[in-house]
């Protein structure tokens, strides 16, 4: 069994890992220690009655067995390698990191030399790759039959911008999780184009943090745009399928209120559940209970921060 420890009790932390901590330890209680779930945050004020809370990684470390536990890192991208590397020196092996893994090539390049230098097991955040709305569009897609991709991610998130910077750009929020999936469907791909706008309301200009486009020209010829819109009214997370064959629709669930996706073939709409993040943290653990070589996740989403990252310049240079 392993003991999770949290580590930021923001959003990421209190609003997500620990929710789904509680479904996944219902579903693979196997897999969990029992007992409150350790966490730390340097804010007392978001320390939590259910949890043991400290605040610090070395406070919480002194009541914990490294080789049993699992360090959830919901930390802003922005320093993340110093949260790896403090975690490396005290022993943690086995880590599940939120996306982004980082917000630049030398944030990347510092994590890649911790894990190779403390041979740490780093799951990233990937639950839309466990979705089962990716599992049934993968299921549609014949093979040669993929035309193009299409991704609208949507939402209005002026409060968060406003108080936080630890993501920099609009590319950091919503992106990582579609371009993973954009990367699964049609595989490998380089940047063809990249857009980027300012966040403007009241008084108020938040710069690059409006809206992201990004265009990817695929390996075997297909072609996918993905597009966030962070001053919409609406919320939406929808796919597009171009296929030889027709159009597909997909629509992931937009919120933690709802956990159902929904799928639209041919005119035909199928509403199922979706609890991709309990399923995703099920998988991970079971992998960092028996591991057997590295998770998978950690290759991809270095893709994902190279390709975010050409976009980011190229954005910077049109600028410029």
């Amino acid at each position: 069994m392993l003991q999770p420890f949290v580590i930021g009790l923001g959003r990421a932390g209190s609003g997500l890992h620990l929710r789904v901590l509680a479904r996944a330890r219902e579903i693979a209680p196997g897999l969990f220690t029992p007992g409150p779930v350790v966490a730390c945050d340097p804010d007392v004020r978001r320390h939590r009655p259910d949890v043991t809370a400290t605040d610090s990684i070395r406070a919480a470390a002194a009541m914990l067995d490294p080789n049993r536990t699992v360090a959830h890192v919901c930390t802003p991208p922005r320093g993340r390698a110093g949260v790896l590397a403090e975690l490396a020196e005290l022993g943690f092996r086995r880590v599940i990191v939120e996306k982004p893994l980082a917000t630049c090539l030398d944030e990347l390049a510092a994590i890649e030399s911790i894990r190779d230098r403390h041979e740490l097991d780093i799951a990233v955040v990937s639950h839309w790759l466990d979705s089962r709305l990716t599992e049934q569009l993968t299921g549609l897609i014949a093979p040669g039959g993929l035309r193009s991709i299409t991704f609208d991610q949507d939402k209005p998130r002026f409060t968060r911008s406003c108080a936080t910077s630890g993501h920099p750009t609009a590319f950091d929020v919503e992106l990582p999780h579609s371009l993973g999936v954009v990367l699964r469907l049609a595989g490998a791909a380089e940047l063809a184009d990249a857009a980027c706008a300012d966040m403007r309301f009241a008084n108020t200009v938040l710069p690059r943090l409006g809206s992201a486009r990004l265009a990817l020209e695929h390996a075997g010829g297909v072609r996918s745009e993905i597009r966030s819109d962070l001053t919409a009214p609406i919320r939406r997370r929808r796919i597009t399928l171009e296929l030889d064959g027709g159009r597909v629709v997909g629509h992931y669930p937009v919120g933690s209120d709802d956990d159902h996706a929904q799928l639209e073939i041919n005119g035909r709409r199928v509403v199922f559940h979706d609890d991709a993040l309990t399923r995703w943290l099920v998988r991970a653990y079971t992998h960092h209970h028996r591991p057997s070589g590295e998770h998978g996740t950690f290759d991809l989403h270095a893709d994902i921060i190279r390709l975010l990252a050409a976009a980011k310049e190229r954005t910077l240079a049109h600028v410029r």
